[in-house]
């Protein structure tokens, strides 16, 4: 019988590749089904891939730090009730290429993917359209790449080889002195499109360390959405005594009944989801002249790892959640992104983010926009400090507590007026909250 082919799964609606990082098991080791084989990295989210039949691991057929599409074979697994020691079949494997004319083993692909000497990975379809558009290999170091790892993909390729034929001087025909015409041609120098920082001497005592994988991939985000998005940030400051005071009313009650807390971020998700369906302007996203409305609302919500780094695992249809079924779902999306248990469907497909700046203590700050979304909101330490009341009978002073949230909005598609606007709206929202509500 022979071996049943491993493939690399779907693994998110918008995600076609991943890089195997990993090979948790080795050639010749027993598996289980659904027991975990190997970590795969995408540009969402790293995750463990679970086998698809009992059996033995016969054959790894992608090599870690390898790049392979989603539906491609990665390793052979002899099932129960067959021989290990079947033939393995000749398996094509694809990296950023839809079909190959002929099959090709794993140590040619290898081979074939790596420039000569470079510590730079180019696919085997980025290596042919160089080599077709006699793009040499030190012009290819230039290309800018979008894909995982500063990868150049089939895309960046062939968006710089468009714009290197737009730059291609036509041969003009000139007169001479004879009146005779000749043709002048312009030289044109190589198209450079990723600039690179000049770099640093060392002094002092110092200590290098290097960006890990997901460090990497969220400075070149935060670089990408400042690029794109003009920033511009608006503050309020709201009084959420109510909230507070509900909240150290039913905490021991809701551990109690439910086992686990109850923290302020599900009431504060549930404020922007009112909000944006009062300003569905705000719920959007820019592709080039046009502006995609969203009409789901679903709110990213941006949560800190023990590395240090972040991510933003995403509450769908946040707006048809109550605050029992918010506050299960945050603690549930915290919890398994702690641990890197998310799955890169539960990162994507956001349209609106926010961030609790104030669990750090930080008071107000001015977040970055997560692309293609146009707007997040930060929310900030909650202090008590003295304030103004509004009495019947006059006004008084009070010890309330108090907090600041941070709107950042797209200046492209968000003027001043609905960012504020929306700020404020969810500061309505948050100050009108009923202390006697029930859970």
């Amino acid at each position: 019988m022979s071996a049943v082919q491993m493939l690399m799964p779907k693994m998110g609606e918008s995600v076609m590749e991943g890089t195997i990082l990993k090979w948790l098991k080795k050639v010749g080791e027993p598996i289980a089904q659904d027991e975990p084989v190997l970590e795969v990295a995408t540009d969402k989210v790293d995750t463990e891939i679970p086998a698809t039949h009992a059996g033995i691991l016969q054959e790894i057929l992608v090599a870690e730090g390898q790049v392979v599409q989603v539906g491609q074979p990665i390793a052979l697994i002899a099932a129960e009730g067959s021989s290990a020691a079947t033939t393995p079949v000749e398996t094509p494997v694809v990296v950023e290429q839809t079909s190959v004319a002929s099959s090709v083993n794993v140590s040619q692909a290898q081979q074939q993917s790596h420039s000569n000497g470079a510590n730079r990975f180019y696919s085997p379809l980025v290596l042919s359209i160089a080599k077709e558009e006699q793009i040499s290999m030190e012009e290819l170091a230039t290309v800018a790449g979008t894909g995982s790892e500063n990868r150049v993909t089939k895309k960046d390729i062939l968006a710089y080889v468009a714009q290197r034929k737009n730059n291609v001087a036509t041969t003009v025909p000139v007169q001479n002195n004879n009146n005779n015409a000749v043709v002048q041609k312009q030289e044109i120098q190589p198209v450079v499109t990723a600039s690179v920082a000049p770099a640093q001497s060392y002094g002092g005592n110092v200590e290098i360390v290097e960006m890990d994988r997901m460090r990497k991939m969220i400075a070149q985000r935060m670089v990408e959405s400042k690029h794109t998005s003009p920033h511009v940030t608006t503050f309020v400051e709201v009084d959420v005594t109510n909230i507070v005071l509900w909240r150290n009313k039913i905490k021991d009650a809701f551990k109690k009944r439910e086992g686990e807390n109850i923290t302020f971020t599900p009431v504060f998700i549930e404020a922007i989801a009112k909000a944006l369906k009062d300003f569905p302007m705000v719920n959007i996203s820019v592709d080039g002249d046009k502006i995609i409305v969203k009409k789901d609302i679903n709110i990213g919500m941006a949560a800190a790892l023990p590395t240090g780094n972040l991510i933003v695992p995403v509450i769908k249809n946040a707006d048809r959640l109550n605050l029992l079924g918010l506050t299960k779902t945050v603690n549930d999306l915290a919890n398994r992104a702690r641990n890197n248990k998310l799955s890169p469907d539960e990162l994507n497909g956001g349209t609106y983010s926010m961030s609790n700046i104030g669990s750090f203590g930080n008071e107000m700050g001015t977040p970055i926009i997560m692309q293609p979304q146009v707007a997040i909101l930060a929310f900030g330490a909650i202090k008590k400090k003295p304030a103004v009341i509004e009495t019947e009978t006059g006004d008084m002073i009070a010890i309330r507590h108090m907090m600041f949230i941070s709107h950042s909005y797209d200046h492209r598609v968000i003027d001043g007026a609905l960012g504020g606007m929306f700020a404020r709206r969810v500061a309505d929202y948050l100050e009108a909250f009923d202390v006697n509500r029930s859970l």
